[in-house]
């Protein structure tokens, strides 16, 4: 009788499998064979990327993409060492990426799969160095079973474009270290910096890198090597550019970073720095789960294979500590935010540690199991899942708003084309709207922010010449007010309200109401000083809709 396919933990029936496997089993061990072939693994992630691609397009055809990704796209529509609010990298990815490809739902979405991808890759070439075969690939499903390199890297944006940077940082420092080659040292130092460049939170892997071979026994090998100080300054000369730009721009993301995450006293800031260490423990739950079970009575060699894991190992053990304790000391002692999900693109390291340290062989029985497992939850949430997600959402729609973007941002550019026959320079309103208007509408206005939350008192009068429009939920009452403030100074403004209906195969859906604002063209010289009052009501942020 054959066994239940999800029995992970069975070692009598492990040895059984192995002399005389299932039928079932028989593609499954030919596949586990091709992993030091060389086949296996690339198969393995574009059959992930193929599954997870379904699941989105399938889940998300009544909802558009998320603002964090459009945001990333209007961040890198032009090529700059920065932004308002994050660094560059999520920026230059997503404009390298729609040169080639268009700009639609299941472009974006191929991108923040393939960034997931390649992460995992290089996740492997950092397992491939301490283990070979079935281990390889028992770290990959490992981490295919937590929710973040599907879901999570759905939304491409600062956080998420670390999922790849990490380990292949990681991997450069750690060949660095061991072999101190000149060439290692300058790769450590440029993706060490390109971290960087994609969010700040960076700093804490840099940290963790410093702490790592400080605490490692042949720091003063390393130490005493060009190496270190050669990553330094290649780090340094990469990262010029952009502090240049920061020095001479006033220094936006920072300024952006502490008005919404510093400021928290001392009580608040130690649960923060808890419940970002049980948020870590929470994010590694199911893969230490599915371990467990595969390991059985074998976890009891754990201190053993502590105490003798080799000196590879040791460093990357060190790294993982210094990724959860300097964030979390970070958090308690700076009164900053932490949620735990910055830490997402780390938790790679732990999975390594937790199966390339063990000194026993992992029988295929296991291998295949976590194979079939890993499977079937894709391919139930690409094909029973998504389809109910997206019925549901076609009634029930998303907090954000997202049912709705693409049919607003058409239905803004029909009439501004009303009053005005040149293309819609420039949007507002709502940020999540206005977003989605750059991206959706036809004429692929400019986003411009000082529409959306204004900090200044005056926006140039050649923009406002131009003309603009912005769109606005029909409740929200802040939005509202702000957008006729600005559009008070114009000597014509055209206000109107709509309503938006989702679809599901011909299927209506929710309906959502929105005031739009045209600003025509005009060659008028306009004054658009805002008053004291005036800026009483500019406060906004990104949120839920009405």
């Amino acid at each position: 009788m054959n066994t239940f396919p999800f029995d992970l933990n069975s070692p009598e029936r492990a040895t059984r499998s192995d002399i005389s496997p299932a039928r079932w089993r028989e593609p499954f061990l030919r596949l586990l064979d091709g992993v030091e072939e060389g086949w296996t693994i690339p198969l393995l992630l574009v059959g992930f990327a193929a599954v997870w691609m379904a699941f989105l397009v399938i889940a998300y055809l009544v909802g558009d993409l998320h603002s964090d990704v459009l945001e990333a796209w209007t961040f890198g529509r032009t090529f700059e060492w920065g932004s308002s609010k994050h660094p560059p990298l999520m920026g230059w990815v997503a404009r390298a990426w729609t040169s080639i490809f268009p700009l639609t739902n299941w472009s974006l979405q191929l991108l923040a799969l393939t960034n997931s991808a390649i992460a995992l890759w290089a996740v492997d070439l950092i397992s491939r160095r301490f283990v070979k075969g079935d281990k390889r690939i028992i770290v990959l499903l490992l981490l295919m079973l937590p929710p973040i390199y599907q879901l999570l890297a759905q939304r491409f944006n600062a956080n998420t474009v670390l999922l790849a940077v990490w380990p292949i940082a990681t991997y450069c420092f750690s060949r660095s270290f061991e072999a101190r080659d000149i060439r290692w040292a300058i790769a450590a130092g440029a993706t060490a910096a390109l971290a960087m460049l994609g969010k700040y939170y960076s700093v804490f892997l840099v940290g963790s890198f410093a702490f790592a071979a400080l605490c490692h026994p042949q720091r003063r090998g390393y130490f005493g090597s060009p190496a270190p100080w050669t990553s330094a300054a290649v780090g340094l000369v990469v990262l010029g550019p952009h502090l240049l730009w920061l020095a001479t721009t006033g220094a936006a993301p920072f300024s952006y970073a502490l008005t919404e995450h510093a400021g928290k006293a001392l009580v608040p800031a130690l649960t923060e720095a808890l419940h970002f260490i049980l948020g870590v423990g929470l994010g590694l739950a199911l893969p230490a789960l599915v371990w467990a079970a595969i390991a059985g009575r074998r976890l009891r060699m754990l201190p053993h294979d502590f105490r003798k894991m080799g000196p590879g190992l040791l460093l990357l053990f060190f790294v993982a500590v210094g990724t959860i304790a300097l964030p979390a000391i970070t958090a308690a002692v700076l009164g900053t935010d932490m949620p735990p999900i910055w830490a997402a693109q780390g938790l790679f390291l732990f999975c390594v540690l937790a199966v390339c340290s063990t000194s026993y062989s992992i029988e295929c029985y296991y291998t295949v199991n976590l194979v079939v497992f890993v499977a079937s939850i894709a391919l139930v949430a690409a094909f029973v899942a998504a389809p109910v997600h997206a019925f549901y959402r076609n009634t029930h729609p998303l907090n954000e708003g997202r049912n709705f973007y693409r049919l607003a941002a058409k239905e803004l550019t029909r009439q501004w084309h009303q009053e005005s026959d040149v293309p819609l320079p420039i949007v507002g309103g709502d940020e999540g709207l206005a977003l989605a208007t750059a991206f959706y509408s036809p004429d692929h206005p400019v986003y411009e922010g000082e529409l959306v939350c204004p900090k200044k008192d005056e926006l140039p009068k050649s923009k406002i010449s131009r003309g603009w429009a912005a769109l606005c939920f029909a409740l929200d009452e802040g939005c509202i007010s702000r957008t006729r403030v600005k559009a008070s100074r114009a000597p014509r403004t055209v206000e109107s309200e709509f309503t938006a209906q989702s679809s599901l195969i011909g299927h209506p859906g929710a309906e959502q109401r929105f005031k739009a604002f045209i600003i025509p063209p005009s060659t008028v010289d306009l004054v658009t000083s805002l008053s004291s009052e005036d800026l009483a009501v500019s406060r906004c942020k990104r949120g839920k809709h009405p």
